[in-house]
């Protein structure tokens, strides 16, 4: 199937380089559109993919379509493309708040829909994504599009009610771990470490502890408590976080960023 990309921003960009680095689908059966001709040169450069300044060129000669501009754009774009759009086309939206019903309206007509919240690790081939196809996809189609998806990361097929909770424990929570490793750097640089050697150790620690609870399959608090020495260093700091309301805010920020998502 060819495939095309309606914005070629960052996200796109992950997209298509997991694509074309896993060999799913060639460079040359891909298309992006992008009025901001920087944008698409560079990743004409990047993966030697065809581009245009045309979205309704990107309709005509694909199978799949991935709507990748940002949401408030997507109103716009759908009006522009909807009576192009084929019953066989395949249509992949990565918008946060635009509901599978409120896209089928602003095309009027049955589309084949996929609405899918990814991640920004996805740029280094670790992202998380969720999927949320609607009736008239197959399941075939819904394969076909998971292919896709777990060529840039994990991919869990998802109830549409938890949509909005997708966007605040894997959409936005990369921004709640950068500021983590940026505190933790802040604070080894305090005690005298280089700041560039202050972020290795930070975000390596992040990420082994990460991978820690998706291989091991343990619950994170047995995780906490296997560091966790009896009087020793890690607890008095776990003390210092549970006083300082560190779970809480962690918390807190998500259930607003969740009903943020609910409102846009």
């Amino acid at each position: 199937m060819k495939l095309g990309f309606i914005g070629t921003g960052n996200m796109a960009s992950a997209i298509m380089g997991g694509i074309i680095k896993n060999q799913i689908i060639p460079a040359e059966e891909i298309i992006g559109a992008d009025l901001f001709a920087p944008g698409r040169e560079k990743v004409k450069a990047q993966y030697g993919i065809h581009v245009t300044d045309s979205n309704k060129e990107v309709v005509e000669k694909t199978d799949v379509i991935v709507l990748s501009v940002k949401p408030q754009f997507y109103a716009d774009v759908i009006h522009e493309i909807r009576e192009d759009i084929r019953k066989d086309q395949i249509v992949i939206t990565i918008a946060p708040g635009k509901t599978l019903a409120w896209l089928e309206e602003q095309f009027g007509k049955e589309v084949k829909i996929v609405r899918t919240m990814p991640n920004t690790p996805a740029m280094v081939g670790e992202g998380m994504t969720a999927a949320c196809p609607n009736k008239h996809m197959t399941e075939e189609e819904i394969g076909y599009v998971r292919t896709l998806l777990e060529s840039f990361s994990r991919v869990e097929i998802v109830p549409e009610r938890l949509m909005d909770t997708v966007v605040s424990v894997s959409g936005s929570s990369p921004a709640y771990v950068f500021m983590l490793i940026e505190a933790m750097a802040d604070a080894a640089v305090s005690g005298g470490m280089p700041r560039p050697q202050a972020y290795q150790f930070a975000a390596q620690a992040v990420l082994g502890s990460a991978k820690m609870v998706l291989e091991t399959g343990k619950h994170p608090g047995e995780l906490k408590d296997m560091v966790c020495s009896p009087a020793g260093t890690t607890i008095e700091a776990v003390r210092v976080l549970e006083e300082r309301g560190f779970r809480s805010a962690v918390f807190e920020a998500m259930k607003v960023c969740e009903e943020m998502s609910r409102g846009m």
